[in-house]
C-alpha cells in the first residue's frame, strides 16, 4: 500500500490537509486525456483516483484529496466495500453526490455468494449515496477455487446479473492482482463482462504476466481494459522515474489506470504526467521493459503468487 512520498506536496505546497486553502493553479499541459472505456461506450479519464490507500491517511486528508481530483478534470472513481471497512466509500459518499452525473463511479465486492455479493452492493449505494454503480466489480478473484464459488448456483455472477438488469449498475466486470491464469479461467468461464481490471506496469512482463496472459483477449473481447500497480507499490521507482511508470502503462491498449494517492501533491503530479502524455514506440517500451526488468520478480510484486515457494511446497509434497 506505500507509494511514493518525495515528489509532490513540495511541487504544490499543498498538502492533503490543507482543507481551507486558497484553491490552487490547476497543473500544466491541458485537459486530461480520456478514452472511450470498451464497448460501455462510456467516456473515463485516463487515470482515475482510487480509494484504496485511504485508510493510510484520515477522513478529512481523502475527501480534500477527492474533491481536488473533480476539480482537476478526473471523472473515473474506483473504489471498494472491503476498502478502510467501508470508509473509502463513505469518502466517495461525503463528496461526489454533487458532481455524480459527470463522474465514472465504481466500487467492487469481494463476496463469493449471491445473497453476500447482494449485501454489499446495499452497503455499497448507501454508504456512496447513489442509486447506481457505473461499475460494479468482482472483487480480487485469487484463487481456481473462488471461481468455482463465483460460478457456482447461487454463487456472486448472479448477483452481479441482477443488479445490472435492475439498474442498479451499468457495467459489472472482475478484478484481481495475485495469478494471471486465475484471470484467464474467469474469461474462459464467462463472455458477457463488460471490464476487467488487472495488474500492469513495466516489471510485470517479466514475472507471472497479465499483459502477456490475460491483456490480449481481454483486448480482442473489446473490453474496457483497467490498469492498477502503476509503480509496483512504489517498488519500480528504484528503476524508474514515475512519468516512465505511468507512461508505459498509458501506451498499452488499455482506457484508464486506477491511481492511490496519499497527498494531493502525488495527485497533481500524476495528473501532469498524463497531460503531457505521449505513447512510448515499440521501442522505447522494449527498453523501459528492460530497466523494470532488473526489478523483476516475487520481491517487487508481493502481491503475486510466489511462483519460487509454490515450487517449494510441490518439491516437498512429492508433487
Amino acid at each position: 500500500m506505500k507509494r511514493r512520498v518525495f515528489v509532490g506536496t513540495a511541487v504544490t505546497g499543498l498538502s492533503a490537509s490543507g482543507l481551507n486553502a486558497a484553491p490552487q493553479a490547476k497543473p500544466t499541459g491541458g485537459a486530461i486525456p480520456s478514452r472511450i472505456f470498451g464497448k460501455t461506450g462510456a467516456t473515463v479519464t485516463v487515470i482515475g483516483q482510487a480509494g484504496g490507500r485511504f485508510p493510510l491517511i484520515n477522513f478529512e486528508e481523502a475527501s480534500a484529496i477527492v474533491r481536488r481530483a473533480v476539480d482537476l478534470g478526473i471523472t473515473y472513481f474506483d473504489n471498494a466495500r472491503v476498502y478502510w471497512d467501508g470508509r473509502s466509500e463513505e469518502v466517495y459518499g461525503a463528496v461526489l453526490p454533487p458532481f455524480r452525473k459527470k463522474l465514472f463511479l465504481t466500487t467492487k465486492s469481494g463476496k463469493r455468494t449471491r445473497a453476500e455479493a447482494e449485501a454489499d452492493l446495499h452497503q455499497s449505494l448507501k454508504a456512496l449515496k447513489t442509486d447506481y454503480i457505473d461499475l460494479w466489480q468482482i472483487h480480487a478473484v485469487s484463487e481456481r477455487k473462488e471461481v468455482d464459488e463465483i460460478f457456482a448456483p447461487g454463487g456472486a455472477i448472479e448477483a452481479f446479473e441482477a443488479a445490472k438488469k435492475a439498474g442498479k449498475c451499468r457495467f459489472f466486470g472482475f478484478t484481481g492482482h495475485r495469478d494471471p491464469h486465475v484471470h484467464a479461467e474467469m474469461l474462459r468461464r464467462y463472455n458477457k463482462y463488460d471490464t476487467i481490471l488487472m495488474p500492469l506496469h513495466a516489471a510485470d512482463p517479466s514475472y507471472l504476466s497479465f499483459e502477456k496472459i490475460v491483456l490480449p483477449t481481454a483486448v480482442e473481447r473489446g473490453m474496457g481494459i483497467q490498469g492498477m500497480k502503476n509503480f509496483g507499490n512504489a517498488k519500480l521507482l528504484s528503476a524508474l522515474s514515475a512519468k516512465d511508470c505511468l507512461r508505459y502503462v498509458l501506451s498499452l491498449p488499455i482506457h484508464c489506470t486506477a491511481i492511490g494517492c496519499t497527498t494531493i501533491g502525488q495527485l497533481e503530479d500524476d495528473i501532469r504526467i498524463a497531460r503531457e502524455f505521449k505513447p512510448f514506440t515499440q521501442t522505447e517500451m522494449a527498453a523501459v521493459r528492460t530497466k523494470a526488468s532488473r526489478v523483476a520478480g516475487a520481491a517487487l510484486e508481493d502481491w503475486k503468487r510466489n511462483l519460487r515457494e509454490t515450487a517449494q511446497i510441490n518439491t516437498y509434497q512429492g508433487g
